[in-house]
């Protein structure tokens, strides 16, 4: 066995991954962000659902959500961060390790540190385990979303300070208060970007009656998505479906009309923030009152977010550098600086 192999079985090398509801990300030490991809996957439709051949995935099968033809099936296999479709989210999962080349850096000995949301039950969190074994991880370590982007968000989590974090992804927000490497407090709700978009489309079609496709809500959100109404008018076209009559029509929509919508979402996060803060232990807190609350997750790039907690709490908001990739970088370097054996499961 050569020297380098040797060292290879001993040190295997470190993966992370953030298997999300909406998007997939992986990140090697030496590399950085090696894949960063929507988590969705299509299947060519065969008589045996379970071996359909995959015809796309990530970026590819995301433009033929709610546009595949009869033969092809498209899936998202993660809901509010767990896996909701075991087989497909193992083959998705298999399908993004051989996109990063991870076998071809680092041989069969790669070690993968997934992230998981603190609710994550213990079923849950097996399926996420084995789906990695199934992908090639020699060792699976999972690690809280919270921490994970507390630690990518550059937060001084091994001080004795209590640090905020507010993660929003695709189908969960994650509040997490960090102290001393661990998590003096962390309190999770099932809403995140799908139930912006979700929302966007239920008010458009009540207000319209009109039925905007996923991908155009989620657009809408993105162009002129607003977390508050206390801004001046941006207004863009959307196209979708009329209730009357079943065809196309064009409407105007305003970005007060989007944060209408997103209310009712938005409310849940804002109560789980206030949840902590009501929860979380009263020294921390006054130091969360000195140092703020830090947003990251794809979430955080909802326009004016971060204005609309600091009024609601009274606290200092800021949205982190690049929030979507904050808890895979920091799943990546957390071993580096924190007690790993308090909170890696």
């Amino acid at each position: 066995m050569s020297h380098h192999a040797f060292l290879n079985r001993l040190f295997p090398q470190s993966v992370a991954v953030d298997l999300g509801t909406a998007n997939t990300l992986i990140y090697t030490r030496g590399k950085g962000i090696v894949l960063n991809q929507p988590s969705v996957v299509c299947f060519q439709r065969t008589s045996d659902a379970a071996n359909g051949r995959v015809t796309a995935v990530g970026a590819q099968a995301k433009q033929l959500l709610g546009r595949s033809p009869g033969n092809v099936e498209t899936v998202r296999p993660m809901r509010h961060g767990v896996i909701a479709n075991f087989s497909a989210a193992e083959r998705m999962f298999r399908e993004f390790v051989d996109m990063a080349q991870l076998r071809s850096l680092f041989g069969r000995r790669a070690e993968f540190t997934i992230c998981v949301p603190s609710n994550a039950t213990a079923v849950e969190r097996r399926a996420i385990r084995e789906a990695a074994l199934a992908a090639g991880a020699a060792r699976v370590t999972l690690i809280g979303e919270s921490l994970a982007a507390a630690v990518g968000a550059g937060l001084p989590v091994g001080e004795a300070r209590g640090s905020m974090v507010v993660d929003i992804g695709g189908g969960t927000t994650e509040v997490g208060v960090v102290s001393l490497g661990g998590m003096a407090y962390e309190t999770s709700v099932r809403v995140g970007g799908d139930q912006f978009d979700a929302a966007i489309i239920s008010h458009v079609r009540s207000v319209y009656g009109v039925i905007l496709g996923d991908q155009t809500a989620e657009h809408v959100k993105k162009t002129i998505g607003t977390a508050t109404i206390n801004v001046p008018h941006e207004r863009m076209c959307a196209v979708g479906r009329s209730l009357t009559d079943g065809l196309p029509r064009t409407i105007e929509l305003s970005n007060h009309d989007v944060a209408e919508a997103l209310a009712v979402p938005l409310k849940a996060v804002i109560g789980a923030v206030k949840n902590a803060l009501e929860n979380a232990p009263p020294e921390l807190v006054t130091d969360i009152a000195e140092t703020g609350i830090v947003l990251t997750g794809g979430g955080a790039l909802l326009a004016n977010l971060d204005k609309r907690l600091a009024e609601v709490t009274g606290l200092a908001v800021c949205v982190a550098d690049e929030p979507l990739t904050c808890a895979v970088r920091g799943a990546g370097t957390a071993t580096d600086c924190v007690d790993s054996a308090s909170f890696l499961q």
